[in-house]
């Protein structure tokens, strides 16, 4: 099973990621997290490069810079993991190209979703969590770090972003679960939790019964 998670920076991914891995693990579960740029040592290079390179990056460069980083995990990491029957927990994936380099960046879309095919190779999601919070609570969030690239783009980027992730939520409502992010991190876990267990339990079932 492959799970996503996606939403701005300072939505809560990482604290319900590490919940949801630690509930997987507790029921016996093989679960691998991996996180978008990066999971290869490959990947890794090129999130270095993506956040914290002084050359200014073109958006059709950043755009196969990401495209490029996911292929690699993809093909070393994540098909091999999820053969062996291992549930794979990713911090974003193509969405987030969609959302930002699609409607942040304002790159054709139908080019963006062309280039997400050909990097995913066939590999789509299970089910995904946009955890969804306004511009104001992201940057109340991040206040205390400093700022990668991609984080400094600006509000207006920002705004096209949000907005586009609810445009990719409305589009596939049956992967794509949206949470309001500004709620307490329990109540966001028992709404992962529930959709996370319905989803196993439907998994199990195709097992016993392939017809």
């Amino acid at each position: 099973m492959l799970i996503t998670f996606e939403g701005i920076d300072g939505c809560g991914k990482t604290t319900q990621i590490g919940l949801l891995s630690a509930l997987m693990k507790e029921i016996g579960k093989d679960v691998l997290t991996l996180r978008e740029p990066g999971g290869t040592e490959f990947s890794e290079k090129i999130r270095d490069l993506l956040l914290h390179s002084k050359d200014r990056l073109t958006p059709q460069s950043e755009l196969f810079l990401f495209e490029s980083a996911r292929t690699d995990l993809v093909e070393k990491v994540v098909k091999p993991s999820l053969e062996k029957g291992t549930i794979v927990i990713l911090d974003r994936f193509y969405d987030s190209t969609t959302a930002y380099q699609g409607y942040g960046r304002l790159i054709d879309l139908s080019f963006v979703k062309a280039s997400n095919e050909i990097a995913i190779s066939g590999v789509k999601p299970d089910v995904t969590f946009f955890l969804d919070i306004p511009l104001e609570i992201s940057y109340e969030r991040s206040n205390h770090r400093e700022l990668d690239k991609i984080e400094k783009s600006g509000d207006s980027f920002f705004h096209r972003v949000i907005e586009g992730y609810k445009q990719i939520a409305k589009e596939e409502p049956e992967r794509i679960v949206s949470i309001d992010g500004a709620k307490t991190k329990e109540e966001i876990f028992e709404i992962i939790k529930e959709k996370v267990k319905c989803k196993l339990q439907n998994e199990e079932l195709k097992i016993i019964n392939p017809n």
